[in-house]
């Protein structure tokens, strides 16, 4: 909606969007001034006006569009630009408002930013399901050659349905049941592992993804960085200041403040050097107090920072009071700025930091910390006025001309201000260095302590200035306003405005501020590399930012080249810039959302594949429909699996998109936490989520589903022995409670217990990442397993029917008796034998099965001779089938050990 009118005496107000575009900095909104200016409030129903806005688009960073008022004479033209504009799925943190929409529904921004969710299906279940199909064949081929044995005499298709249903135990209906219980399980104890506290599984049916990935693919502000930012260096050019030299510029900031005297402040002499001389003497060289002050109160001017006073529980009604009356004390003031480095913090303490556009926003608050941290407070601001209070206590007030806000084209911001005491007019402006190095007089420090500092994992700011005489101004003024009104190419005409400003200005100062990384995120990334994840890093931030923030977090090594893939437009340029990065070895790639989406639209398959061959890659300026094409066309051209990690609303396509979405819950909100598959607390728990918790589910579920399906092709086996001696009559072998029991109560319970088993201690998983790479290539649980699986089944199925039938004297009944508790011993006995690590309710629920057979025993007088089976034939003879339907696994199961041990073997040694 266009905002036309405010509560707030200003005529702003501060909007929240963390849930749009993942920023928790306050934006400064403006109320169109014609409407503003309006006596009432009723006043806005008896005028005649209209509204010209551009038509909707993805983009939540760019507003263009005119308001006029034809019922005055001459009519009202105002320019409207983002800053007058509040956004759907935003909240409004100061004051109230009133506006008129202009886009709703679909048209919104969060809308037209925002994906459909998919059901997602884990890959494991996927390869079940291949595997339960290949069941189904050999289970109709299996029917089908008994009928053709049979000689299809009679109504063969009624004997082919009987052997379909005897056989039917082949389709492990039960599978599903137990597969989903183990899933819950996993999920339960994720949520009670004490090394990874506040972490929430969200869904049931994909644990087992966590232990499959082949990409992870990262945000960057609230993920991989904590958001606060801290000032470390301070660059003059000929001196330089760090942490440990604060102190200094606060001695030079108090030796040009003091001699400001409040009355005498115009006429002083001493206070001329800082303000007066670089006007008229520009070639005189200044002193070094003199030039870090008019550094320090360059860097407190420009910015878009606001500082709120909170009002106090025992003043009610300090609202009423006027600006002069508002209390300025330290303690009541915070910052909120629309941009992170204008708010730094200074050194050795912990303030909390709003994160916002981590570009020139972040370092607002935290240059602005520090200013007032050495001296230079910044008390007050609106739309037309700056106030600064010098460390005597004398507040100096600015008229604010001009406000230059920060864009990813420009790369830089500016504000023009007049000195009240000496109505001097200057031009400030602060940006990164690639744009202000063309803009500011010459020199030769200025590009090699960017790069000194960007090494070091600093982001840099190159602060510069100009002074405008009143003539310059007005002229200045007058085009500005013209090229803000036009209707088309507004953006190209203002810009050219605005840079017949930006000439030989004076080069005051480099700052370098430190984006903190959240804790543990360097071992972190070695470790998920070192396990064979690639690792994307996918920001809307500026290019300078992500590549600064890739390095200091080791998402790329200090050694490692890095590609910057040039802005390209067409498609002839996207070819030569392909070709250039085609030459380039084992180095990783940067490129922006622009460049990427025509290379995707020409050349999609060649980016992603030579993308997919780097170690890592960083997208900057990405819009959340981007994130999300993104991981779409990773799953699409490589069909790996993917993992999305974010912690802003802006990430939540992303999230949704990949095969498993874990949200950060931070200070960005929880939409990102919510609708993702896994929560986690910081982004230093996702190693012992994947390393730990992501082998435990895969290696745990491949070994329950296979073993349920051999349960399954056992009985079945011994059923076609069965019939095959019988002259393949279609007559059951067991009956009854029989076959309910075997999937149930005798051997349910060591079968799912095989969800407490674990091949190797969670210690040597996060020691060893290597060991993670097997997993990924899927051995666990392939058609080759299956297979030996299948042959084991036959083998014991065949052993225990054939002994059955050899060892039996007198009556069928007893065929039943010895094979039936054979099979029971043999089930119980194969858990074991799958079993690597015991766990005590392991052994709880082998004898507990054990037990309920034995004691079932007595109540099943239709189905066994009671006398029988309570003779000591009945136990050598169960004893003698079992042992000859196990005993070659275990020796077999030995001798592989010995002869081709797994990988992890010799580290739990």
């Amino acid at each position: 909606m266009v905002f036309l009118r405010t509560s707030e005496k200003a005529g702003s107000c501060f909007i929240r969007t963390d849930q749009l575009d993942g920023e928790t900095d306050w934006k400064l909104r403006v109320a169109a001034s014609c409407t503003q200016r309006l006596p009432a409030l009723g006043d806005l129903f008896s005028i005649s006006a209209y509204v010209h806005a551009q038509k909707p688009q993805l983009d939540i960073h760019s507003f263009e569009g005119t308001f006029t008022r034809d019922d005055s004479d001459p009519p009202v033209h105002e320019s409207l630009s983002i800053e007058n504009t509040l956004w759907a799925s935003t909240v409004v943190a100061s004051g109230t408002v009133i506006g008129v929409v202009i886009y709703t529904g679909k048209e919104t921004r969060s809308v037209l930013n925002t994906s459909n969710p998919n059901n997602k299906v884990g890959l494991l279940d996927l390869e079940l399901n291949q595997l339960t199909k290949a069941l189904f064949v050999a289970l109709v081929a299996l029917s089908v050659v008994m009928v053709t044995l049979q000689g299809f005499v009679g109504p063969w298709y009624r004997n082919l349905f009987r052997f379909l249903l005897l056989f039917s135990y082949i389709i492990p209906i039960s599978l599903r049941v137990n597969l989903d219980m183990g899933k819950a399980a996993y999920g339960w104890m994720v949520m009670r592992d004490e090394s990874i506290p506040g972490t929430v599984v969200r869904t049931s049916t994909i644990p087992e993804e966590l232990g499959r990935l082949v990409y992870l693919l990262t945000d960057k502000t609230g993920t991989l960085t904590r958001n606060e930012m801290v000032f470390k260096r301070l660059h003059l050019g000929t001196v330089s200041y760090g942490t440990d030299t604060m102190d200094e510029i606060q001695g030079h900031v108090r030796a040009s403040c003091p001699q400001l005297p409040p009355p005498a402040g115009r006429n002083s002499a001493s206070s001329t050097p800082p303000r007066k001389a670089q006007p008229s003497a520009p070639k005189v060289r200044k002193s070094v107090s003199s030039r870090v002050h008019e550094a320090v109160k360059a860097i407190a001017l420009c910015h878009n920072v606001t500082p709120v006073y909170e009002s106090r529980a025992s003043v009610a009604a300090e609202t009423e009071y006027a600006e002069a009356d508002r209390d300025f004390s330290d303690e009541n003031r915070t910052y909120q700025a629309s941009s992170p480095d204008e708010v730094s913090q200074p050194p050795m303490e912990h303030l909390t930091v709003s994160p916002c556009f981590l570009g020139l926003r972040g370092m607002s608050v935290a240059l602005v910390q520090w200013t007032e941290s050495v001296g230079l407070t910044l008390v007050s601001r609106d739309l037309a006025s700056v106030q600064l209070r010098t460390p005597s206590g004398q507040v100096l007030t600015y008229s604010l001309l001009q406000t230059f806000p920060f864009t990813s084209e420009s790369k830089r911001m500016g504000v023009i201000v007049r000195d009240e005491s000496t109505a001097e007019i200057t031009f400030y402006m602060k940006g990164a260095d690639v744009a202000m190095s063309s803009i500011v007089q010459y020199n030769d420090w200025l590009e090699e302590e960017c790069g000194n500092m960007a090494r070091e994992g600093l982001r840099t700011l190159v602060v510069a200035k100009r002074a405008l005489t009143e003539e310059q101004y007005q002229d200045f003024e007058s085009r500005y306003t013209q090229a803000k009104l036009s209707v088309h190419d507004r953006t190209l005409k203002v810009a050219a405005v605005v840079e017949s400003l930006e000439r030989e200005m004076q080069l005051l100062c480099v700052t370098g501020v430190e984006d903190r990384l959240q804790a543990d995120v360097r071992p972190t990334l070695e470790m998920l590399r070192n396990a064979g994840i690639k690792i994307w890093m996918l920001t809307g931030d500026k290019l300078e930012t992500a590549t600064c923030i890739a390095k200091s977090s080791h998402l790329v090594s200090r050694t490692q080249d890095t590609h910057v893939f040039r802005p390209v437009s067409s498609r002839g340029e996207a070819h030569l810039e392909l070709n250039a990065f085609r030459r380039k070895q084992d180095c990783a790639l940067v490129i922006s959302g622009d460049s990427l989406e025509v290379c995707l639209r020409y050349y999609e398959h060649e980016l992603m594949e030579l993308a997919c061959q780097c170690p890592a890659v960083v997208c900057c300026r990405c819009s959340p429909t981007q994130k999300a094409r993104i991981v779409t066309l990773l799953q699409t051209h490589t069909r790996r699996r993917t993992c999305a990690i974010g912690d802003g609303g802006n990430d939540v396509s992303m999230i949704q998109a990949a095969d498993c979405g874990i949200g950060i819950e931070g200070k960005e909100g929880k939409a990102a936490s919510l609708a993702a598959d896994f929560s986690i607390t910081q982004f230093a728990h996702l190693g012992r989520l994947l390393m730990v918790h992501g082998r435990r589910s895969y290696k745990r579920s491949a070994a329950l589903g296979q073993f349920v399906m051999h349960r399954g092709l056992l009985i079945s086996t011994m059923q076609a022995v069965f019939s095959s001696v019988f002259y393949f009559a279609s007559v059951p072998l067991y009956q009854g409670f029989l076959m309910v029991g075997y999937a149930t109560v005798y051997t349910m319970f060591p079968v799912f217990s095989l969800v407490l088993d674990q091949d190797v201690k969670p210690e040597v998983a996060m020691l060893y990442p290597e060991l993670y790479k097997d997993l990924t290539k899927g051995r666990s649980l392939s058609f080759k397993t299956f297979l030996v699986w299948v042959l084991i089944s036959i083998y014991q199925g065949g052993v225990l029917m054939y002994g059955a039938l050899v060892l039996f004297e007198s009556e069928f009944v007893h065929v039943v008796a010895i094979s039936f508790t054979a099979l029971i011993l043999t089930e119980l006995l194969m858990v074991a034998l799958t079993i690597r690590t015991w766990h005590w309710l392991m052994v709880v629920a082998e004898f507990l099965s054990l037990g309920c057979y034995v004691a079932s025993l007595a109540f099943l007088n239709e189905y066994f001779d009671v006398a029988f089976i309570t003779s000591a034939a009945f136990a050598w003879k169960v004893s003698a089938v079992t042992l000859l339907s196990c005993l070659p696994l275990y020796v077999v199961k030995y001798l592989k050990r010995k002869l081709s041990p797994p990988s992890y073997s010799k580290l739990m040694s």
